[in-house]
């Protein structure tokens, strides 16, 4: 356990001033980020832009497409939701006053590296995990694989030239990879690899009617398995589902005010991360690749202790079934707990999932900075979150277990 206080701080009021490890922070694109390095061929169609749409708002475009569920998040004078205040927006929103009161530039911290560790140094943050902005909303419009590898490449290009995918052991960058292609794939992989990648952010899901664990992509995974990267699934709208939902009803790709309830239950976060990391682990994929850690970034961590029971259960279920990649050798949720890392929401009731799961060894902070659905502050974290939590237990998920994954000292 590092030497670290976490009774309340009679000063600051912080019950943990530890240093801390955030492994959900997020970059906002600057204006080159979407075109720089994208084929002349591709630009028109399947280009990145901003623009005001047909019914007059403002949002990010894939080609003639428009995101809508990027509309009127940033304006056109490019403000956008204040960090950490959600409930201050929302609440603002509703009043009418959200455009008028609550918007805020986005500052040389969101877009620079230098800047942002002179704000991580600020907070005590030793290191972070850094993912991309809005770009995250645009991916499930890249639905053709040769425009696709041109765009996210060119992406990663720009992210690369930007942030670096470790800059100064203080922030690790995430290119985006996919398993559209599977030849593609393997550029991807070994490009980011070449270039320092010690993690890759990919969608949740499966490719091509098959499982990404399925053993016909192991040569993609024998690439970053040699390298040690890690694999994050990040919140985002789970695409492959969209059959599912039009059987009931509910089209994909809408506004986040023609989102319904159960599109919001069932098509981001809990459902699709449990799928897809269930499926790694029951097919055996940590057998074949045991240096790649998974990572579920802003899908919270609340669903984690019946997934474990519904793992174990039906791994003896099928005991005398079929499994394509072999028997496993033990409970999928060792296994779990062993090669999957989970970064809760602030809203999470942490000392009840480590009560339900055993151990806090699998668990991380993120603040989700600069967006507004996160805390304004890292060291928030631990004060909504960690509430009797032990305090070697609270030293785990804000620091330790974050610097271990990245292979960084205590």
């Amino acid at each position: 356990m590092t030497d670290t206080a976490i009774a309340p701080d009679q000063a600051t009021g912080w019950r943990y001033k530890g240093p801390i490890f955030d492994a959900d922070t997020h970059l906002y694109e600057t204006p080159e980020a979407f075109d720089v390095y994208v084929p002349a061929k591709y630009k028109e169609d399947w280009g990145l832009n901003y623009k005001v749409a047909d019914d007059g708002q403002f949002a990010l475009h894939v080609g003639k497409r428009k995101v809508e569920i990027s509309a009127d998040y940033m304006t056109e004078d490019f403000k956008i939701p204040p960090p950490g205040k959600l409930h201050e927006w929302l609440r603002a929103q509703k009043e009418g006053k959200a455009e008028v009161d609550m918007r805020v530039p986005i500052t040389p911290t969101m877009t620079d590296p230098a800047e942002r560790v002179k704000v991580l140094d600020k907070w005590d943050v030793r290191s972070s995990m850094l993912y991309c902005g809005n770009f995250v909303s645009a991916i499930s419009y890249l639905d053709e694989p040769d425009p696709a590898y041109a765009i996210l490449n060119a992406y990663n290009r720009w992210m690369l030239d930007q942030w670096k995918f470790n800059y100064k052991n203080k922030i690790f960058s995430c290119p985006v990879l996919t398993l559209a292609d599977l030849p593609q794939a393997i550029e991807q992989a070994k490009w980011a690899v070449a270039n320092g990648a010690k993690f890759v952010l990919m969608p949740m899901g499966p490719y091509n009617g098959k499982a990404p664990a399925h053993p016909d992509h192991d040569p993609f995974w024998a690439i970053l398995n040699e390298a040690s990267v890690g694999v994050v699934f990040h919140v985002s709208e789970a695409i492959y589902l969209k059959d599912h939902m039009a059987v009931w009803g509910e089209p994909m790709q809408k506004s986040r005010l023609r989102q319904t309830a159960f599109m919001w239950m069932h098509g981001y976060s809990e459902r699709p991360v449990i799928e897809t990391l269930s499926s790694f682990v029951l097919l055996n994929f940590f057998e074949r690749f045991p240096n790649i850690t998974l990572i579920s970034a802003e899908n919270g961590a609340e669903w984690v202790p019946s997934m474990l029971v519904k793992m174990d259960k039906v791994r003896g279920m099928a005991k005398n079934g079929y499994w394509p990649a072999g028997q496993l050798k033990e409970r999928p949720s060792k296994i779990f707990k062993r090669h999957v890392k989970i970064v809760a929401y602030p809203e999470d009731n942490i000392k009840a999932i480590v009560d339900q799961t055993g151990d806090a060894d699998w668990l991380l902070m993120g603040s989700d900075y600069p967006h507004s659905e996160g805390v304004e502050e890292p060291r928030i974290f631990a004060d909504e979150a960690c509430k009797d939590l032990s305090d070697a237990d609270t030293a785990k998920v804000m620091y330790e277990n974050g610097m271990k994954l990245a292979g960084l000292p205590l």
